[in-house]
């Protein structure tokens, strides 16, 4: 029974040591930069629509929204849409100024500084992270952190 025991141990531990712990090579999807870049490109193309559900259906169901102009952290589909609607009522365009870029499987994160401009003349300069998750068919924004600068320019 012992020597069962033993054989069936250790069947069980080969087979664990010999499967990979994290995602596969055939499920992982590694972004390039400029596929990153592109996103921000089109979450930037969607804040033009002017219809805050085409920027909310570039965020994960279960992402964080910590906006610029606002203190409310944004954490439902609809609190996103809320916060869109009034940011959109300033007709902004984003710019990015500087920026780095981290990639892994099926992750990327895209960090820096950008400029907003809104149809007043005003603009924001802030910093912003965006985390992205690939969910196997697109990329989808997990986090948005985006606050003005804290020092004048």
């Amino acid at each position: 029974m012992r020597l069962l025991v033993a054989a069936l141990l250790s069947t069980v531990l080969t087979a664990c040591a010999t499967q990979p712990s994290g995602p596969s090579a055939s499920n992982c999807h590694q972004a390039t930069h400029q596929e990153v870049s592109g996103l921000f490109d089109t979450w930037n193309a969607a804040l033009q629509t002017r219809q805050p559900k085409a920027v909310v259906k570039l965020y994960a169901p279960d992402s964080i929204l910590l906006p610029t102009m606002s203190n409310t952290p944004r954490l439902t589909s609809a609190q996103k849409e809320d916060y869109f609607q009034h940011f959109m009522a300033k007709n902004p365009s984003g710019k990015i100024d500087q920026r780095y870029i981290a990639i892994e499987c099926n992750v990327a994160v895209d960090s820096g500084l950008y400029t907003f401009s809104f149809n007043d003349g005003t603009s924001v300069p802030a910093r912003y992270t965006y985390t992205y998750h690939w969910d196997g068919d697109q990329w989808l924004i997990t986090s948005h952190h985006s606050s003005q600068m804290p020092e004048p320019l």
